[in-house]
């Protein structure tokens, strides 16, 4: 049983984070609130999301997990138009999910569980580079990025104290530094990884939204962003693999 209430823009962009990677995934409610775990097709990158209960304006939910499709949910909430109130509801022992907002109601018929890959394990990471920065800022960097190449490079050089992003086309780069006047906090460490523009793109339209996203990277290791959302009830993690460079 879900009976909840919450500010349609929060919910959509807690659904947008997730749908950034996956297109369906285990929905866990409870007393505790939601919280979702999953990876996309390839096993390249890993989405974690938790709302609490201080998200919604109300919230009464029994322990279950819910099989949702994402994108379709994604695209219910794409037609909520301005702010306003999303009453969400599962009744018991049901396979659907209601969604309630101004005159509308939708239905949306829910996947069995059992058919979803199972919740992935959080992997023990060691990323002793630590940056965080506004993510308008990180969003931008990307977006930039990906008009010369497919991949990009973040890292740390504790030398010059700057966090920096930098890709490399045929014939064009980019690189962008950050220094102490530029972040809000960086760890000197050295650290540089490359990774998949289009996965960071991806992200970033969530991460873009966030003034305080924090970034864990290493040498040639995953990297790992982590902000908040719902006014700080809420988090999500980004998980994604490096992409190896040829010698």
């Amino acid at each position: 049983m879900l009976r909840a209430t919450i500010d349609a823009d929060v919910f959509k962009e807690a659904v947008d984070a997730i749908a950034a990677l996956v297109s369906e995934c285990r929905l866990h409610v409870s007393p505790e609130g939601m919280r979702t775990r999953a990876v996309d097709t390839a096993n390249v990158a890993m989405v974690s999301l938790e709302l609490t209960p201080a998200a919604f304006e109300t919230f009464e939910a029994a322990e279950r997990p819910l099989g949702i499709d994402v994108t379709k949910l994604k695209n219910i909430l794409g037609t909520i138009k301005g702010d306003d109130r999303l009453l969400l509801t599962v009744p018991a022992d049901s396979q659907v999910l209601n969604l309630a907002f101004q005159s509308y109601r939708y239905s949306l018929t829910m996947l069995d569980p059992n058919t979803i890959r199972k919740d992935p394990n959080a992997p023990a990471l060691e990323l002793p580079g630590q940056v965080v920065l506004d993510g308008t800022t990180l969003a931008n960097a990307i977006k930039a990025a990906g008009v010369v190449s497919d991949k990009i490079a973040l890292g740390i050089d504790p030398e010059a104290r700057v966090f920096y992003m930098e890709a490399e086309g045929d014939t064009e780069n980019i690189r962008l530094e950050l220094g102490s006047a530029d972040l809000l906090s960086l760890t000197e460490t050295k650290a540089r990884s490359l990774f998949s523009i289009d996965y960071l793109k991806d992200m970033s339209k969530t991460m873009g939204r966030s003034e305080r996203v924090e970034i864990g990277i290493g040498v040639d290791h995953p990297v790992r962003f982590s902000f908040e959302i719902a006014n700080g009830a809420g988090r999500v993690v980004y998980l994604l693999a490096p992409r190896i460079e040829a010698d």
